[in-house]
């Protein structure tokens, strides 16, 4: 099961396990993950996990950002519109990040591409 782990200072200070759906980011306590910033916006992004099209072991994980004041970043590169993650990327908030941990994705990126087409 893929992980959305929080870091501090490069250290995972806490891991959500996600599951198929969608979770929502941002400082308002209705939020899935509530972030109390004020560089964060009140529903700042979502992150939404789908089964893959070609594999049904798979979860593509989607990242969106929901018009924030200070933008949604994967890897330092600001997201406009929905962006898919993968293994190992790291989505920022702010100042907070968080890293896409996905045992399963990894074993597959050793062997396989697959292009959305």
């Amino acid at each position: 099961m893929p992980e959305l782990s929080q870091m501090v200072d490069g250290v995972i200070v806490n891991n959500i396990i996600l599951q198929e759906g969608e979770i929502s980011l941002g400082r308002h306590p209705e939020n899935t993950v509530q972030i109390n910033e004020i560089a964060v916006s009140t529903r700042h992004a979502k992150i939404r996990l789908e089964k893959n099209k070609y594999l049904e072991e798979i979860l593509d994980i989607f990242v969106e950002d929901l018009n924030s004041t200070n933008g949604t970043f994967v890897n330092d590169e600001r997201v406009e519109g929905s962006r898919r993650l993968v293994n190992n990327d790291v989505v920022r908030l702010g100042w907070n990040e968080f890293k896409i941990v996905d045992g399963i994705e990894s074993t597959f990126e050793e062997t396989a591409h697959i292009l959305d087409v």
